[in-house]
């Protein structure tokens, strides 16, 4: 199984759109189609291949501290990153998040640092990034959505 990371180019939309997380999984991740129409400036949305199969997406925000002020202006952020569940369960999650540096080095070469929130209620998605690379930073973040979030952080070396 390899993974790899690319930008998202609307040809990808229906392949994408016909992704299904489990129900459970809707009130961290949302299903793919929220995010394939109108992210707003600064929201990129990336797309996870699998053996040249698409398989899942994610976003990077380039300005995290817009809606996270825990963190410094201009701070990345990893967001909704979303697996189709027939996808999951192989390794691809953490894959995917071991080629992130790599990934941000290429495309967002001024980026030190990644953060990203995931839900206390969530330690499926904990422990995939946890495994690819992340540290808990052992604070939590109160304003989301759905409960209290770990914030974890990914430090990124200079392109």
């Amino acid at each position: 199984m390899s993974v790899t990371l690319a930008p998202f180019a609307p040809a990808q939309r229906a392949a994408l759109a016909a992704l299904r997380v489990a129900d459970a999984q809707v009130p961290f991740s949302g299903q793919p189609e929220e995010f394939l129409d109108g992210n707003p400036p600064g929201i990129d949305l990336h797309v996870i291949w699998s053996d040249g199969v698409p398989v899942g997406m994610f976003r990077i925000d380039t300005d995290f501290s817009r809606e996270h002020r825990f963190t410094a202006p201009g701070t990345h952020g990893l967001r909704s990153v979303i697996l189709g569940q027939q996808h999951q369960g192989r390794g691809i999650g953490s894959a995917t998040i071991r080629a992130l540096p790599a990934f941000m080095a290429q495309h967002y070469p001024q980026a030190r640092i990644l953060l990203l929130t995931v839900n206390l209620r969530n330690p499926g998605a904990r422990k995939s990034y946890l495994n690819g690379g992340f540290t808990d930073t052992q604070a939590h973040y109160l304003g989301g959505d759905h409960g209290p979030q770990h914030i974890l952080r990914l430090d990124l070396p200079p392109a």
